[in-house]
């Protein structure tokens, strides 16, 4: 039998994580998505084009403050907490919250969500948005360069406008973007 799972998140890391360990995983159903920190993103659905053909009708995206009606409406056997920046102390409250309201919480280890590469990579992470991942980033990839290495920036997908037209994005140089 599947298991139901929803999963929380601020609609980046949370479909990095979809992408890479459930979107072909029969184990499981992604019944939903939460999310917080986008304007507008509640009330749109994951589009059944990137989810994949055990999705046809996508997946909704529910505003975060919704989990405990949505553990009980989908009868969710497990909520994975899928931020890449927020303090130890959210991510013990939504412990407690989804653990009380019946369902296992759930985050990923590094094995499940991290991009399969036969080249060296780093991760840059911070503890909340604002502090200063993108600057780490170009610094850590001049220092790179400077060694006379080549180097490329990757990221996971950003709810920013249509999803399906994003599915694939390539910035080589300043001029495309």
């Amino acid at each position: 039998m599947k298991k139901k799972v929803i999963i929380m998140g601020a609609a980046g890391r949370d479909f990095h994580n979809f992408n890479l360990y459930y979107r072909d995983n029969e184990d499981f159903e992604v019944v939903a998505f939460t999310a917080t920190q986008i304007p507008d993103i509640e009330g749109r659905k994951y589009p059944a084009e990137l989810a994949g053909k055990l999705y046809p009708e996508g997946i909704p995206i529910y505003a975060e403050k919704e989990i405990v009606s949505l553990i009980k409406k989908y009868d969710v056997d497990q909520v994975v907490f899928a931020y890449s920046d927020v303090p130890h102390e959210r991510v013990m409250h939504n412990a407690s919250l989804v653990n009380a309201s019946g369902a296992d919480f759930v985050l990923m280890g590094v094995k499940n969500s991290r991009i399969k590469t036969t080249k060296p990579l780093i991760t840059i992470c911070a503890t909340r948005t604002g502090c200063g991942k993108s600057q780490t980033t170009r610094k850590v990839v001049q220092i790179l360069k400077d060694k006379g290495l080549k180097v490329v920036s990757i990221r996971h997908p950003m709810p920013y406008g249509d999803l399906v037209k994003q599915k694939v994005q390539r910035f080589a140089s300043l001029e495309d973007l």
